[in-house]
């Protein structure tokens, strides 16, 4: 099955207004400007939000497409014209930053924001944000080495805004676990700043190990941008990936993680990959080209924009219906949003292998309650599988 979509912005498409005033408008908002990367991401998401109206088959909604040029102002601007053209719901921004602009608009109208970042900053009093969590995926991690063993934990990480976010979030989830932090170092960007930390840490294990009490887990929540260097650094630095796992953060999915020794065997967390696989496989059929791995997180957007559309307009988007107790079910399993605005998400623990990766936990089935609307519908029967990866959703 092939779909082709609209290649213009500003557009509304989706079928003709059902009888008796029950139509939906539900309005997009990317930074879909220009030809660099954020556009070509903006444009798969695009493709994944128009995937999901086509397969609701539904000419009742429509998708109203504004470019927001990724800043406040523009998501302000865009979110004035979709609001005037009768949306209902916004889906975007893409970033952060342009969150505050759409909701400063939306909010005058009660129209609420569901923004596609993970910036918590941004979240509440009507805006939600939909991207995967840094703190949930470190309490994640974490909590299922502790209940296999693992008590002393060192880290590594970034030092940059996310490396702020998540080694706090590292340092909590220790905590909480009954751990203990006995090492933590951050790194700047570039091989030769990353030697200095790689070394500690190799030093810090050898010490621990003298000491009669070894670290059992490092902590290495980079991504594809980092790892692919660091994993060496650490090997040559004399890092024994028998003796200490390393544990990471959703940033670890990519299909090359395993090429690297010290990797083979790390835990991290992420959405089960039988969702993506299959979403990927359909949105690769219908568009001729694979999807950016946040085009899920529009996927899944529209699909819970369409789950709620049965309800009488003006009474569909209500913090009571967005905050279901069970939920919603979709491409990236399972999630509930909550009253401040928190995307709360099921998440399994994937092992790294040498050729791919392998789910050694299961995602919990319901996130704060029992599932009761499936966003995707039967992905076994509307999607066919492939086994391929990605880098899971995170946008700041």
């Amino acid at each position: 099955m092939g779909y082709s979509a609209p290649a213009d912005r500003g557009t509304t498409f989706g079928g003709a207004a059902a009888a008796g005033g029950r139509s939906l408008k539900v309005a997009l908002l990317l930074p879909l400007g220009g030809f660099d990367q954020t556009a070509v991401i903006a444009k798969g998401m695009k493709q994944a939000a128009e995937l999901a109206l086509f397969d609701a088959d539904r000419n009742d909604i429509q998708l109203i497409v504004k470019d927001d040029k990724g800043t406040p102002d523009g998501a302000r601007l865009a979110a004035e014209e979709a609001i005037k053209d009768g949306a209902e719901v916004i889906l975007g921004p893409l970033f952060g930053r342009a969150a505050p602009g759409a909701a400063a608009a939306a909010r005058a109208s009660n129209v609420p924001v569901l923004s596609f970042s993970n910036d918590r900053t941004v979240a509440g009093n009507g805006v939600y944000i939909l991207g995967f969590s840094p703190e949930q995926d470190a309490d994640r991690v974490i909590a299922y080495a502790a209940r296999n063993n693992k008590q002393r934990f060192a880290a590594m990480v970034p030092d940059d805004a996310y490396g702020t976010i998540i080694g706090a979030a590292f340092k909590s989830a220790v905590a909480k676990a009954g751990g203990t932090v006995v090492a933590f170092e951050t790194y700047p960007a570039g091989a030769n700043a990353m030697i200095g930390p790689s070394r500690r840490i190799v030093e810090a294990a050898r010490a621990a190990e003298a000491a009669g009490a070894p670290i059992d887990a490092v902590f290495l929540p980079g991504g594809q941008n980092v790892l692919p260097q660091l994993g060496p650094l650490l090997t040559y630095s004399g890092f024994d990936a028998g003796k200490v796992k390393l544990i990471g953060s959703g940033a670890w999915e990519f299909s090359t993680l395993g090429s690297n020794d010290a990797f083979i065997g790390g835990w991290y967390p992420g959405p089960d990959p039988a969702g993506w696989r299959a979403f990927q496989a359909k949105f690769s059929k219908s568009f001729g080209q694979a999807p950016p791995r946040v085009a899920s997180i529009a996927y899944d957007a529209m699909q819970l924009a369409i789950a709620l559309s049965a309800n009488a307009p003006g009474q569909r988007f209500t913090v009571a219906n967005l905050t279901r107790p069970g939920g919603f079910s979709g491409v990236d399993g399972t999630m509930r949003l909550t009253s401040d605005g928190i995307a709360e998400r099921g998440l399994a623990i994937i092992e790294v292998q040498k050729i791919g990766s392998h789910v050694v936990e299961r995602p919990p089935t319901t996130v704060g309650g029992t599932a009761d609307a499936t966003l995707a519908g039967n992905l076994d029967e509307t999607l066919s599988g492939a086994r391929l990866s990605g880098t899971p959703p995170r946008v700041n």
